[in-house]
């Protein structure tokens, strides 16, 4: 196969130094026909640029204006697409490498492994595989891929109208993936410079800063355009209504609270748990995972003075926290209403459970998600403070879900849907896959008023992340959206008739 000239490049530029970079890094190599830069009106390039360099003005690199001027630019077989401005060094025939595997693969898009230079040192950046799940904006090509450019050229056909300002990149590789191939590559081609060195604890909430509201509007019109295209968008109007009068219970709610090893914050989170006012009897369920520290004897004194607090050790030794709620649900001490408190954290008030209990019934929801609040361990707000979810919409917020990354905190279930769905027995992402298969047919309410307070310390699990344990987690949330919207193509193909039969006894018709 003659790969020379396979390629048309496209390449953010800020000015004429990096243009002489690009033009000796890129023309230079025998896979590429073209160089173009992506220039803003204020570049200045007026220096001569090298012979095979062209320039093409945007206003956002990733809007739908720059995937369109790409593909009336492109002549050759692939588009090569650089989505930084920082510095980027090729490796060794990386390009040939593209191109050799895209077109063994026939993929729609290619992308691989990296190298990141962070603070002066590199660093590997491995990425993972795509999968039809891998439906969250975010999601981490690597700032290089290549881009089969005749399918480039027929999204331009279908997208003239579609005019985003921010989401051109998202909605062109959502359309990608329902026309070929995502493939990764796991092999080191390229070294980037990373200038966003912040921790995973803060970057992870980008989506719900209010200052991305305008990007977040236009991702979430993407994605619901791409899931009404394969047949995955849930139908509001056909969900069910909980019947609250059905099964007998001892309490009204339960707070659950999961715990292995925290004596440090146990007492805080159980104390604020046992101080609420309510109207109703509600108890607090402590399932103790078999904790080595002084955990366990701090609960045992809690429940000699307290009668509200059931303190819980399991039988079984292969326990997540997924499955530390189940234990807790399944439980004859579950009220008609489980409530979510993670150890490490408080509620806001001593109002907090009579809201939650309150929105149930005000909303009809099966599952009602509040809103907290980042603080560290002396209650200082930390950015970007409180996380309401804002975005969540009654009509859309179902299929947004299966955009973003999580859904929110507190979170409460409506018990016998609870012991029918299921937590998945993981330390991780439990409480995502039962929301998402909560939304599928019942209402989730909401409430937007800070309910509970989010400590973050020095141990808490997500504060700083290595890229592997990102890149597992991201890989297993994906693999839960790729579950959840198989079935929700199956019961918009099938209807929602068999699917509900074994849920009928919890639930009236609308």
């Amino acid at each position: 196969m003659d790969i020379k000239n396979k390629i048309d490049c496209f390449v953010p530029c800020e000015n004429a130094q990096q243009a002489q970079q690009y033009a000796t890094q890129f023309v230079n190599e025998d896979e590429v026909a073209k160089v173009f830069m992506l220039t803003s009106d204020d570049t200045d390039v007026s220096e001569k640029t090298a012979e095979g360099i062209g320039t093409i003005q945007v206003e956002n690199i990733l809007s739908t204006e720059t995937m369109l001027k790409m593909a009336r630019n492109a002549t050759a077989d692939y588009v090569l697409f650089y989505m930084k401005t920082s510095p980027i060094t090729l490796g060794y025939h990386a390009l040939k490498r593209l191109v050799r595997v895209a077109a063994d693969t026939k993929a729609a898009l290619v992308y691989a492994d990296h190298y990141s230079v962070e603070a002066g040192k590199v660093v590997r950046h491995p990425v993972i595989d795509y999968q039809e799940g891998s439906l969250r904006d975010d999601f981490d090509f690597g700032s290089l891929v290549l881009i089969d450019a005749k399918l480039l050229r027929e999204y331009a056909g279908e997208a003239e109208k579609a005019d985003y300002k921010f989401a051109g990149w998202y909605d062109l590789r959502l359309y990608l993936s329902r026309k070929g191939k995502i493939f990764h590559l796991d092999e080191y081609l390229y070294t980037e410079e990373e200038d966003d060195l912040r921790r995973s604890g803060e970057k992870q909430f980008d989506y719900v800063n209010p200052r991305n509201r305008e990007v977040q509007i236009e991702m979430e019109r993407a994605a619901t355009a791409h899931l009404r295209a394969i047949d995955g968008l849930v139908d509001t109007k056909k969900y069910r209504q909980p019947d609250f009068t059905n099964g007998n219970f001892a309490v009204e709610a339960s707070v659950i609270i999961p715990v292995f090893n925290r004596e440090k914050t146990i007492r805080d989170a159980v104390t604020s748990a046992l101080a609420q006012k309510t109207d109703f009897k509600y108890n607090v369920i402590v399932v103790d995972n078999h904790s080595t520290d002084e955990t366990t004897s701090i609960l045992s004194d809690i429940a000699k003075t307290d009668n509200k607090l059931v303190h819980l050790v399991p039988n079984r030794t292969d326990l997540g926290i997924g499955g530390c709620w189940n234990y807790a649900v399944n439980s004859e001490h579950c009220g008609r209403f489980a409530v979510q408190l993670d150890s490490d954290d408080l509620y806001s008030s001593e109002q907090t459970l009579q809201k939650i209990i309150n929105a149930f019934h005000e909303q009809q929801a099966a599952m009602i998600i509040g809103s907290y609040r980042m603080c560290d361990f002396d209650l200082n707000t930390l950015p970007p403070g409180l996380i309401d979810h804002a975005e969540w919409t009654e009509d859309n917020g179902c299929n947004n879900a299966l955009r973003i990354n999580g859904l929110g905190a507190p979170r409460a279930f409506y018990t016998p849907l609870a012991r029918e769905v299921q937590f998945p027995n993981t330390g991780y992402g439990e409480d995502y896959a039962m929301g998402l298969a909560f939304s599928r047919r019942f209402r989730i309410g909401r409430i937007y008023e800070e309910l509970y307070l989010c400590r973050r310390w020095g141990g808490n699990s997500d504060a700083a992340l290595s890229i592997d344990r990102i890149n597992a987690n991201n890989l297993y949330k994906d693999r839960l959206r790729t579950i959840e919207l198989t079935a929700r193509q199956q019961l918009n193909k099938q209807g929602d008739e068999e699917g509900a039969k074994s849920l009928e006894p919890f639930f009236t018709a609308n």
